[in-house]
């Protein structure tokens, strides 16, 4: 590959790996038929303590196809994705995005522009109930043509069947499709990133095995229950499933900060309530002696240490008699169950914070404890029903979608892991794009509450154009696949916000499709064609490609982000886009001459881009990339 080229395909994470492991272990490197290779009996003795003599059973979730999941998470492709600007809204301005096609494919093109650049990812994967979810089964090429002419398998290689109960590899099958999206999904995340995971029973023990895989089990945050209002009835209903399940990781824990939403309501909170024993913290064991009349109250540290045990007949106080005869009243930890209580903070704990306490009178006795103010942690359950009637709404009553998540749910869950920055979630199962919704109506709470809130949340919704069912409601209103109806969806979603909030925010999204790449074969495979056949590819782009195709296939090449603001400009007749200023400019036009290149070179560009194809001959070449080097050395420049 010429140095020169951009190789216009994601990164390859086995070379990556390899690489990252030659820094550390370069004994462990060798040569194999395609370049370095790693020798990984060498490598596993470098992480032993032992001599390695073979494998040894380990604790670890195996399934038939996990190897191959593992493959094709570090497969690179040469896949691309297209605007559409058409179905887009502010295509020019908005950092929204909207990507249709396969998840998996999206999630290695976003490998190197979004790298660790993800606040948060909430996902609703299929549950694998037998009816939802399809797989996507791997065969050789000609038996793919086969299938896909006989109408058993889609424009997306999957087979149009669905994955029942009794299929052989109901539950490896789904984890081989989930293991390689959550694995690329990691890489995105911020340092202080985290996902949630809707799930139910069918999939749960599962989902958390592979994440604590992929994640790390000391990232495990929390598995929150959603009671969801759901009705069973029925002949076959045992015990009705009224809730699901949302589980949380973090990228990396030491990091996180999970934000407290809940308000306290200035309760009441009883020191007086800690459930452990009193042996575990004998500091925790004073008393507070109180004057009903005065309303003063004294910490004393009191009782007999030598004499503490878990026989309370055994507990001794030394009760201040100057104070009990001054009118205060002796209050204590208490007992429960033959078991020594103690106070929820230390006695230096106390003196510290004793402006914070309150004594009031309770049932015939006096209770010691605090205004709680401000916000409590998040609980592990949390009470939201679906979002159907959320849909009729902006869809003028019609159910355009089943079993459509909450607003309220998905928003409570932005609260809980986004700081209201410049901050971008990720949806890789977008579905109905309730996702999308939810931020937008979040950033519209922000922007207009008044506070120092900036509601600048940005998206990246990316859903499979799975065809709807002829015969239902959507299919009838024109509507042809699940995409159509997410669009839509944010379209009338932002209309509907901005008239009732009239909030300054981001109400558009670029539209991006999944396609195959821009180029011909050659650009890729040259040593599979010969000198005659090389004639035909007089231009290495496809002919029903324009300049915004290729744009948007350089931004992910060399690792720029999507959602870059994008403007044109004329130099010497020729149309040139400038991403985020100067960050890069590319000209696809022909032509490319010194003259072109001294007028472009005043810009300072951080970065160019041309067709290999468009200059006006090999000097003009040569000239203009020593031109660039001169006139503007921080430039680094590549063709296509």
């Amino acid at each position: 590959m010429n140095p020169d080229k951009l190789d216009l395909q994601s990164l390859d994470l086995v070379k990556e790996n390899i690489e990252k492991l030659a820094t550390l272990f370069p004994n462990c490197i060798t040569e194999g038929f395609d370049g370095k290779s790693i020798d990984f009996d060498l490598l596993k003795q470098e992480l032993s303590y032992a001599v390695v003599e073979g494998n040894k059973e380990r604790y670890r979730l195996e399934w038939p196809g996990k190897k191959e999941a593992i493959v094709t998470a570090n497969l690179p492709t040469t896949k691309t994705l297209r605007p559409v600007r058409e179905d887009s809204v502010d295509f020019d301005n908005t950092e929204n995005i909207y990507i249709e096609g396969d998840n998996l494919e999206v999630l290695k093109l976003l490998q190197e522009s979004y790298l660790s650049k993800i606040k948060m990812i909430y996902i609703d994967p299929p549950y694998n109930t037998g009816k939802d979810f399809v797989y996507k089964d791997n065969f050789a090429k000609d038996i793919q043509d086969e299938l896909l002419e006989s109408g058993q398998k889609d424009e997306y290689n999957r087979k149009l069947v669905v994955n029942p109960e009794t299929a052989g590899r109901y539950h490896s099958d789904w984890l081989t499709m989930m293991y390689p999206r959550l694995k690329l999904a990691r890489n995105l995340l911020t340092d202080d990133g985290v996902i949630f995971i809707s799930i139910d029973d069918n999939e749960v023990h599962n989902l958390r095995k592979i994440s604590d895989e992929i994640f790390g089990e000391i990232n495990f945050i929390s598995s929150i229950t959603i009671i969801t209002g759901a009705n069973q009835a029925g002949e076959g209903v045992n015990i009705q499933k009224n809730t699901e399940i949302c589980i949380v990781y973090s990228k990396s824990i030491d990091n996180l900060v999970i934000n407290r939403v809940d308000k306290a309501n200035n309760s009441f909170r009883n020191l007086n309530d800690a459930p452990t024993p009193l042996e575990t913290r004998k500091d925790m064991g004073y008393t507070v002696y109180y004057n009903p009349i005065s309303k003063d109250f004294i910490p004393v540290f009191d009782y007999n240490k030598d004499k503490i045990s878990l026989n309370t007949e055994e507990l001794v106080y030394e009760n201040d008699d100057k104070l009990i005869k001054s009118g205060y009243l002796p209050i204590r930890p208490g007992v429960r169950n033959r078991k020594l209580h103690r106070w929820r903070w230390g006695f230096d704990t106390f003196i510290e914070r004793k402006n914070e306490i309150v004594i009031e009178e309770h049932q015939n006795y006096y209770r010691v404890g605090f205004i709680q103010d401000g916000y409590n942690p998040p609980k592990n359950y949390l009470n939201f029903g679906g979002g159907s009637s959320e849909i009729k709404v902006l869809f003028d009553g019609n159910q355009y979608f089943d079993y459509p998540k909450s607003i309220k749910y998905i928003q409570y869950l932005l609260q809980l892991g986004t700081f209201n920055k410049d901050e971008i979630i990720l949806d890789f199962f977008s579905g109905s794009a309730t996702t999308a919704h939810s931020i937008m109506n979040l950033n519209a709470e922000d922007a207009t509450s008044g506070s120092e809130k900036s509601g600048n949340r940005k998206f990246i919704m990316v859903q499979v154009p799975e065809k709807i069912d002829e015969n239902s409601e959507a299919f009838i209103a024109g509507y042809k696949n699940i995409c159509e109806i997410g669009k839509e969806r944010i379209r009338r979603a932002a209309k509907k916000i901005k008239e009732e909030t009239n909030a300054e925010i981001d109400y558009g999204f670029r539209v991006y499709r999944l396609d195959e790449s821009n180029m011909q074969d050659v650009y890729y495979k040259p040593q599979d064609y010969t000198q005659s056949s090389l004639d035909l590819f007089a231009d290495n782009v496809k002919a029903d490609r324009n300049s915004d195709d290729l744009l948007a296939q350089v931004m992910l090449d060399w690792g720029l982000p999507l959602s870059l603001k994008i403007e044109t400009k004329e130099i010497r007749g020729k149309q040139v886009f400038m991403v985020a200023e100067n960050s890069l400019f590319a000209c696809f036009d022909k032509g490319i001459d010194e003259d072109f290149a001294k007028e472009l070179a005043s810009e300072k560009p951080l970065r160019v881009v041309f067709k290999d194809n468009a200059f006006k001959d090999d000097t003009a070449k040569t000239n203009v990339k020593q031109l660039l080097k001169q006139l503007s050395p921080n430039t680094e420049m590549k063709v296509i």
